[in-house]
């Protein structure tokens, strides 16, 4: 197996803040979806400004936090936060959700097309190839804190993670999703946005490409403690989240091609 590289999870120290790489990490992610959106903006409306730009990038920024907080509490520990509600603000004590992020980002992203006259969608197509950025960065993070490792593997490269009370070695699954929802979703979601596609396909293809790879990748991440398998002895809460992730990217690919041939 491969030694797990013993990273200190704390950055640096401000007095007695001490700084996280995976904070720096959600940074990184929001600062590079920047830069590229400012590379979007003039093929998605040249009259939009650099400050709009801002906005929208804050809001969106705002959606994952919020929602993949409230998603982790809602989806993962919901027992736990009925016990004590006010655990859902003790975020320093970790714990976001994709699924809830993304249902953020898209409440975020619908009040703010509303106030400046775009559609959910154009926004969403807008937005989805700038996602994988924050995921790749996000599951970085996630591996240099050791946490949420893989199932116990005798792969050549199983890590044992110093967090892991049974010291077993393990797939570095945080590794392959930044690789795939990470890097491969990026090239995916890039290439296919270099032709023009119908309002609703790239928002479609994003659902399509992060289910499959999430779906893909739970078959060698180590399920939550408190809920384990939901069904059938293999089914992880993050596969059954991502299921009516693909049936709508399907939908929606289907139905963006379909109203672009009955327009034409």
């Amino acid at each position: 197996m491969l030694t797990y590289p013993q990273i200190n999870p704390v950055a640096f120290s401000l007095g007695p803040l001490d700084v996280h790489w995976y904070g720096l990490m959600y940074l990184i992610g929001i600062g590079g979806a920047w830069l590229l959106a400012k590379k979007r903006l003039a093929g998605f409306d040249p009259s939009w400004t650099n400050e709009k730009l801002s906005d929208l990038i804050f809001w969106v920024a705002m959606g994952v936090i919020l929602g993949g907080r409230c998603g982790y509490v809602l989806f993962y520990n919901f027992e736990q936060f009925l016990a004590n509600p006010l655990w859902l603000f003790k975020v320093w004590e970790g714990g976001m959700s994709f699924h809830g992020g993304l249902i953020g980002v898209m409440l975020a992203t619908w009040l703010f097309g509303r106030k400046n006259g775009k559609s959910f969608f154009q926004l969403m197509d807008f937005i989805a190839p700038l996602v994988p950025i924050g995921l790749g960065a996000g599951r970085i993070g996630n591996f240099i804190g050791g946490e949420l490792w893989g199932r116990a593997s005798d792969v050549p490269w199983a890590m044992v993670f110093p967090n892991d009370p049974l010291q077993l070695a393990r797939h570095p699954s945080q590794l392959y999703q930044a690789a795939l929802e990470g890097l491969a979703l990026f090239l995916l979601l890039w290439a296919y946005t270099r032709k023009p596609r119908p309002t609703m396909a790239v928002s479609g293809m994003f659902l399509i490409g992060y289910g499959v790879f999430r779906f893909l990748i739970e078959f060698v991440r180590e399920p939550d403690a408190q809920l384990g398998y939901i069904a059938f002895g293999w089914l992880t809460m993050g596969q059954l989240l991502t299921i009516p992730m693909l049936m709508a990217g399907a939908a929606l690919i289907a139905w963006a091609y379909r109203r672009q041939g009955a327009t034409a």
